[in-house]
């Protein structure tokens, strides 16, 4: 993958307030509270290797080498066992059936299809495996639908292709996953940019039986 230089360079910057803010709860929660064997898709620059318990064993993957080289670091720092992979979430480098826990943050916004990316989820997750999950998601509100369904083109041209109208959470069960618990919450200031990305979705989902 050819990736983003600028993109990469500028991201840990551009998130910093959320990361001292809102996110810090929201990775104790999902990475904090990962459990068996875990894999991580779109890991982005390892915002959540500071999270995972001691010694715990995490496959992450992550698609763009930029992102992947300041992951890097993050990972040697972490005090949980970080395996990095180069790897989109559509093509996971892992055999069926093997982890018990699949973590993604703001991921499902940005890979190019989500039934793909998805259906690899419940691919490597176990019968009884979980996946956690926090993405932004299209507003309920039709008039907000329609504001980021307008911006799409030059938010993703300026994010990496990242999509800001993505009915996510429907998506995860149309990919054959029964979700036990969502709470959509508006984290961010209803001013632009973040007006565009204020929904978003905290999850907890299971492989549908059948």
């Amino acid at each position: 993958m050819k990736g983003h230089r600028w993109f990469a360079a500028v991201y840990d910057r551009m998130t910093a307030p959320a990361e001292r803010g809102f996110m810090k709860d929201i990775r104790k929660e999902l990475a904090g509270g990962a459990s068996g064997r875990v894999l991580e898709i779109g890991a982005g620059t390892g915002a959540n290797f500071a999270y995972y318990e001691d010694g715990l064993e995490v496959v992450a993957t992550e698609p763009d080498p930029y992102m992947l080289r300041r992951a890097e670091a993050r990972a040697a720092e972490s005090k949980a066992r970080i395996d990095l992979k180069q790897a989109p979430a559509a093509k996971l480098p892992v055999e069926d059936a093997s982890f018990d826990t699949v973590v993604g943050t703001l991921v499902m916004c940005s890979v190019d299809d989500q039934a793909e990316a998805l259906a690899e989820v419940r691919r490597v997750l176990k019968p009884t495996g979980e996946y956690r999950f926090f993405e932004h998601v299209r507003y309920e509100n039709p008039i907000g639908g329609l504001s980021q369904t307008l911006i799409a083109p030059l938010w993703g041209w300026c994010g990496a292709g990242c999509h800001p109208n993505r009915k996510t959470v429907d998506s995860i069960r149309d990919a054959g996953f029964e979700v036990s618990r969502v709470e959509v919450t508006m984290p961010t200031p209803p001013i632009p940019p973040m007006l565009f990305t204020r929904p978003h979705a905290l999850g907890f989902a299971t492989p549908a039986s059948g």
